[in-house]
């Protein structure tokens, strides 16, 4: 089956963002190593990172999962933010290589007017360059699909292909499929005609293997509105049935499955996490 998750905060340090999976009955996790409004955050202490992959150990959580700062811009045209965007990359990476993280999931960017070919040929050039100034390190980046809000790139499949196609060590390279972001770009999960039909143009041009990781968050707005709003599992325009694909599609079996859905206690449900995570159980074991 695959592992269920949840993007977790670290206050208190790294750590804790495992143990507070570990609670809710996570079998995979996903954080942030620092603020992700700030360009930098404080240096990861090799006591801290050690105390992590202990705490990992204990857990048994599988294939930790980072996610990059916002204000990352691989595809900015501006020269100083993107050469900005770039360092703090590189730092991201690190930062994710020092505690064992597997994956760290980044955002494509926004070409901001200066047109779509631009902006992916900036992101292939500035991750050959990650990549040349990180030639050791076993975490692997995760392009993850958007919704297309603004000049976002990565809302379409052909996007993500195109970087995959131009950045020389595209093995360091894998895909993590967001459900809201495809469904806000225009692509229908469901019924399971059109869930296959969008998965089959996915394996066309990118490669089913190249998964690696999914979020599944349920959507605010409605299907092609490339609006990113995050709405609670079944509760939003996608409803449940997408997620019943997604989870019982042989081909994904076994990899991680984290929710970002809005954090929070509900006066007649309880804890949202709980809430959304069991509500994937079920449909995870559904016939």
């Amino acid at each position: 089956m695959p592992l269920l998750g949840a993007h977790m905060s670290s206050a208190g340090g790294l750590h804790n963002a495992l143990s507070r999976a570990k609670s809710y009955g996570c079998e995979a996790v996903q954080l942030f190593t620092k603020a992700p409004n700030q360009w930098r955050g404080k240096p990861i202490s090799d006591d801290d990172a050690n105390q992590f992959q202990s705490v990992l150990a204990e857990t048994a959580l599988q294939f930790p999962i980072v996610h990059d700062s916002y204000l990352i811009n691989l595809a900015s045209p501006d020269d100083a933010l993107w050469r900005k965007s770039i360092d703090v990359f590189v730092d991201e990476l690190e930062r994710a290589a020092k505690i064992g993280a597997e994956y760290l999931v980044m955002h494509p960017g926004a070409h901001l007017g200066a047109g779509e070919e631009v902006g992916l040929n900036r992101v292939a050039v500035a991750l050959d360059e990650v990549h040349s100034r990180c030639p050791n390190l076993r975490t692997q980046v995760l392009l993850e699909t958007t919704a297309g809000q603004g000049t976002t790139l990565g809302h379409r499949f052909e996007h993500l292909a195109a970087i995959l196609n131009r950045v020389k060590a595209a093995d360091r390279l894998a895909v993590c499929i967001d459900t809201c972001h495809i469904f806000a770009a225009g692509y229908p999960l469901s019924p399971r005609r059109e869930y296959l039909k969008t998965m089959r143009l996915f394996d066309k041009l990118i490669g089913l293997e190249r998964v690696r990781a999914f979020h599944l968050n349920d959507s605010v707005k409605p299907l092609g509105s490339r609006i990113d709003r995050h709405a609670h599992i079944g509760r939003g325009q996608l409803g449940s049935e997408p997620f019943q694909h997604v989870l019982t599609d042989r081909r994904f079996r076994g990899l991680p499955m984290v929710i970002e859905t809005p954090k929070g206690e509900d006066p007649k449900y309880g804890d949202w996490d709980r809430v959304n995570l069991a509500a994937l159980r079920r449909l995870a074991y559904r016939k």
